[in-house]
């Protein structure tokens, strides 16, 4: 079955120097622009992190210090990447708590104004656990009955991803073949971050997902506990987040004139 698409969708997937949002670094991404009309864009970029490759993650991905280090930054690419997914909404497999939070904070420290805005984004991996509880080889196994080369190659799983939610679509009726139902199926939490610091309640007001003020409304904290703000905008959170925090903050400030 292929995507019934209103626009444009960017599956995507990343190597990266290990597992640390705020901390770790892209040094291979590959995206699979699908547009409406059924025509496809393809592109792989390596990418010199700036900081070393620990050994045990060029063993999964085989991307080493040396195979980078003629390439380009992430800066220096930044804006011709967000140039081909600024249109889209955005799909990969475990993307909604690894690759867009780490694509944010890559695009936020290239100075480039990241926010999923009014995108969707469809993560594969969650249609997968909700529906049979494997792993992306056992996925593409399973959904396409072809064994996946090159697994922890950034082009072969983003390419993969693609064709098992495709197939995913024919086996499952009750999945619709639109972007904002699969968005809203892939969704675990409700998140006003991305790394899922903080959280929604029930009212759509941001609350701490994590600490001492856990489940309290962040603006009521900014008012008791003023510090607390800015304890965070100096911790080692990731960028999106301080972004989020400082949009609360700005509004809590408007709100008062």
């Amino acid at each position: 079955m292929e995507l019934n698409l209103t626009r444009p969708i960017c599956f995507f997937d990343l190597e990266t120097t290990g597992i640390d949002v705020a901390k770790d670094r892209i040094v291979e991404i590959s995206v699979l622009k699908v547009m409406p009309n059924g025509n496809r864009e393809s592109r792989t970029w390596l990418v010199n992190p700036g900081i070393p490759i620990p050994a045990e993650s060029s063993a999964i991905h085989g991307i080493t210090d040396e195979k980078v280090a003629g390439e380009p930054t992430f800066k220096e690419l930044s804006k011709t990447i967000y140039a081909m997914i600024k249109d889209s909404d955005l799909a990969g497999y475990n993307s909604d708590r690894f690759d867009i939070p780490l694509l944010a904070e890559e695009m936020l420290r290239a100075g480039i104004d990241f926010d999923l805005g009014n995108r969707v984004t469809v993560d594969v991996q969650t249609i997968f656990h909700k529906m049979e509880q494997r792993t992306l080889s056992a996925a593409y196994k399973f959904y396409c009955g072809k064994t996946l080369e090159d697994a922890h190659s950034a082009e072969a799983d983003t390419n993969a991803t693609y064709e098992i939610l495709k197939s995913q679509l024919d086996r499952y009726e009750e999945l619709e073949n639109d972007m904002r139902f699969l968005g809203s199926f892939t969704t675990r939490k409700l998140n006003a971050d991305l790394a899922g610091f903080i959280h929604f309640d029930e009212d759509g007001d941001e609350i701490f997902g994590f600490g001492k003020h856990k489940g309290k409304k962040v603006e009521a904290v900014m008012e008791e506990e003023p510090g607390y703000f800015g304890w965070m905008l100096n911790a080692d959170f990731p960028l999106y987040t301080k972004k989020v925090l400082t949009a609360v903050k700005l509004r809590k400030l408007n709100n008062k004139f």
